[in-house]
């Protein structure tokens, strides 16, 4: 009875305490529910402005990394327009020196002088792909032309008023882009004056057409367009483009570009392109027409040789939906996170709560922070001697790369004595043998013969000299000047060097060239120093063979001249044919 007793008053302790906790526990889902009302609206806010902020700023990166693809598309462009300028740069002039022309802008010029140079004119458009060829009289007036037997043809008609006209007629080359007055096809006009003993008789004026360049940029991702010094539009890469401004023409370019007639009298409205801001010192404009809105970052270059201006419009609009889904992916994975942290709080907030009552759990709690603290110490001694132990092993490692850097460097040196005993010791073994030979032509009172061994020494020296020189350098990199050598002469001298070695044994050597002299560009003391290596090794490879052959040949195939050095040794040791060409390589031993 006393147990049960006892019991009963523990469940009733118990249960006091439990209907005591009840209004706390049961006042606190008002409070976490307006703490996750707070907590949703606060990461709402936050997400709209990193939604807006991050998307503007990774929107201005993304379109700033299409800048680089811009320049080099601008680069390309820019040489291809060039280039295209450039092939009929020098045309006008070279074709004002053709007599046909002369003859036909005498004053005593006859019919027959006249459909001559028309004939002549029409074979060279076709010949060299220009759009029209003419020529005009002092007064601007064309009396022959490519287009003779056409409708539209230019003969009879005056071009006085053309800028390239008269830059031409007071001497200069003319340079003009233009719409035809007569064909109304765009063009770009090259022109040049037609003289006959220093007077000036006329003007000779080739149009290139520029059809096929814009054809070559519609197929792009990109715009583009290429403006005049007034900023007008004449290339783009979409039609309706052409022939607008870039900006409000003033009233005295109006007057300049009528007075040219360089557009024929087309209206020249606006390209609505207004400043819409910059990337880096790129413009970013935005376009506005009818149906359409788009943005672009312009890269442009001038040239001004030519008066243009050349610009690339790279559209921004894949750059942003790629910064928007950016940003979008961006905030769903910090809305994550933060979502994350949220429920990390309220969930240390609700364990906080359970240790304010819990004593027993907040000592057990305090135990672990000490042990952990005592780990930490640890791991921080641990750190520390592993520190310790690294510095001493750096310190080791400097020490062995010091003495791996003297042991290359021995390794170097021994490798270069090599290499300079094995170049100079076919002209050493060449000068004794001239010098033998002297001394023996001397005793017999040859001296012509003695002379001729002496001058083969003295040159021989030369070439030593230079290969100490070229040894110098460690890469082998020869400073020598090209110049035009003969085949024949360096194989003969080389064999020269060498035939003290040939008549020591039985070599049957075999020499096929091809007939006449072979004109090769090289450093006529290195290439003959490549020769004589090259032969020197062969008979190193067929050392002690009775039957030891060496065949030399040489083709020209495709502007150069392949020479083979062969022989019947034993060949190169498997896996030693990756370093035959590093500097100083070699397979002999020392000496």
């Amino acid at each position: 009875m006393m147990r049960a007793t006892g019991g009963g008053a523990t469940a009733v302790v118990q249960a006091t305490e439990a209907m005591a906790q009840r209004p706390v526990w049961a006042a606190r889902p008002d409070r976490q529910l307006r703490r996750r009302g707070l907590a949703v609206l606060t990461l709402l806010v936050l997400g709209w402005g990193m939604l807006v902020q991050g998307n503007a700023w990774l929107a201005a990166r993304t379109v700033a990394a299409t800048v680089p693809q811009g320049e080099n598309i601008l680069r390309l462009a820019v040489s291809g327009l060039r280039g295209e300028l450039a092939r009929y740069e020098r045309l006008p002039e070279l074709m004002a020196r053709s007599g046909v022309l002369v003859e036909a802008l005498r004053p005593d010029a006859g019919v027959a002088d006249v459909a001559a140079a028309n004939l002549y004119l029409r074979h060279v458009a076709q010949l060299m792909g220009l759009s029209d060829a003419y020529v005009m009289t002092a007064t601007g007036r064309t009396i022959a032309a490519s287009n003779f037997d056409r409708d539209l043809s230019f003969v009879g008609e005056s071009f006085e008023y053309r800028p390239y006209f008269t830059d031409a007629i007071t001497g200069g080359p003319g340079r003009f882009f233009a719409l035809g007055t007569t064909s109304g096809k765009r063009g770009y006009y090259f022109s040049a004056p037609v003289m006959d003993r220093g007077r000036i008789l006329g003007v000779l004026a080739l149009k290139v057409d520029v059809d096929l360049i814009e054809d070559s940029w519609r197929a792009a991702e990109y715009e583009m367009i290429v403006t005049d010094d007034e900023g007008i539009v004449f290339l783009a890469s979409r039609r309706d483009w052409q022939f607008r401004s870039l900006a409000p023409l003033t009233p005295e370019a109006r007057d300049r570009v009528t007075a040219t007639r360089r557009y024929d009298d087309e209206p020249i409205p606006m390209l609505p392109l207004q400043m819409a801001g910059r990337v880096d010192r790129h413009p970013v404009l935005r376009l506005d027409m009818p149906g359409t809105r788009r943005e672009f970052v312009a890269v442009s270059e001038a040239m001004p040789e030519a008066g243009w201006t050349v610009q690339v419009l790279l559209d921004t609009a894949p750059a942003r939906r790629q910064a928007m889904i950016g940003s979008v992916a961006g905030l769903l994975i910090v809305g994550a996170v933060l979502a994350g942290l949220v429920a990390v709080a309220q969930r240390r907030a609700r364990l906080r709560e359970r240790l304010s009552i819990q004593a027993e759990a907040q000592a057990q709690l305090e135990g672990r922070v000490a042990a952990r603290t005592a780990e930490l110490g640890r791991l921080n001694a641990r750190l520390e001697a592993e520190v310790t132990e690294r510095r001493a092993t750096e310190a080791e490692l400097r020490r062995t790369q010091r003495h791996l850097v003297q042991s290359a460097k021995l390794a170097a040196l021994g490798q270069m004595s090599a290499a300079l005993s094995h170049e100079l010791n076919q002209p050493l073994g060449a000068v004794r043998n001239f010098a033998a030979n002297s001394v023996t032509y001397l005793d017999r009172g040859r001296i012509d013969e003695a002379r001729g061994n002496i001058a083969r020494i003295l040159s021989l020296t030369d070439r030593m000299t230079e290969i100490g020189r070229t040894l110098r350098n460690f890469a082998r990199k020869p400073n020598a000047q090209l110049a035009d050598v003969d085949l024949h002469d360096v194989l003969r001298d080389a064999l020269e060097v060498i035939a003290w070695r040939i008549g020591k044994r039985p070599v049957a050597l075999d020499v096929d060239l091809p007939p006449g002299p072979v004109i090769l560009r090289a450093g006529p003391v290195r290439f003959q120093q490549v020769v004589v290596n090259l032969l020197s090794n062969a008979l190193d490879a067929t050392e002690g063979r009775d039957d030891a052959r060496i065949t030399v040949t040489a083709e020209r195939a495709a502007g150069r001249v392949l020479l083979r050095v062969a022989d019947n040794g034993p060949g190169i040791p498997e896996g030693l044919e990756e370093r035959i060409f590093d500097p100083f390589f070699s397979t002999k031993g020392v000496g």
